[in-house]
């Protein structure tokens, strides 16, 4: 697959050969699904609590004498069935990741970048540059290219002028290569690579 190269002013900057082993397959919904699942699960906080029985501050006075009150022989009020009382089997901190081979989520990388360039949501920029680091600078640029909530991948490290400036830009977000995950490149509306970019995640997927 063949794809031109612009540079940040817009103007052209020759072409790049992409990978059909990356950014050629044919998207499948069930692995974007179980790689994006994986992320979240793993990215939760999993700190959700109550108490329980044991926990809760209460009178350990016997309620009622245990016979004669024509009621239940109730013993404590820290039982779940009254108000105030411990909650039965309820959420404890725990971890909600779990497992998914490397192949799979190389895969769904691989998927995620073939929908985008699929879609015609793929940019190739010659470099993610920016003297100065000013935000006005590149919020400017990137009206004129007409990019929209954009994602940019660099190669192994980011620049730092250019980071700086898209840190105040709620629609531009940038990672490295090592970055790049499934779940940031489908929530973007333009997915922008640059060369040494696409060079990297070539060599890590292939």
């Amino acid at each position: 697959m063949k794809l031109d190269v612009i540079k940040m002013d817009g103007s052209a900057a020759g072409s790049v050969e992409l990978s059909d082993e990356v950014f050629g397959q044919e998207p499948r919904r069930d692995i974007l699904f179980r790689v994006v699942r994986w992320q979240r699960n793993k990215a939760q906080a999993g700190t959700h609590k109550v108490k329980t029985r044991s926990e809760v501050s209460y009178s350990t006075k016997k309620i009622v004498r245990q016979k004669g009150s024509g009621g239940a022989r109730h013993g404590s009020r820290k039982a779940p069935i009254f108000r105030k009382g411990g909650v039965y089997k309820g959420p404890t901190p725990r971890s909600h990741a779990h497992d998914l081979t490397k192949k799979v989520r190389k895969m769904g990388l691989a998927h995620a970048l073939s929908a985008k360039a699929q879609a015609g949501k793929l940019v190739v920029v010659d470099a993610a540059t920016l003297d100065g680091g000013k935000t006005a600078s590149l919020a400017k640029q990137v009206k004129d290219l007409g990019w929209k909530r954009a994602l940019v991948i660099d190669g192994a490290t980011v620049n730092e002028d250019f980071a700086q400036a898209a840190r105040n830009l709620a629609t531009v977000d940038v990672l490295p290569s090592m970055g790049a995950n499934v779940m940031d490149i489908l929530k973007r509306d333009t997915l922008v690579l640059t060369k040494a970019g696409v060079e990297a995640l070539e060599a890590r997927l292939k």
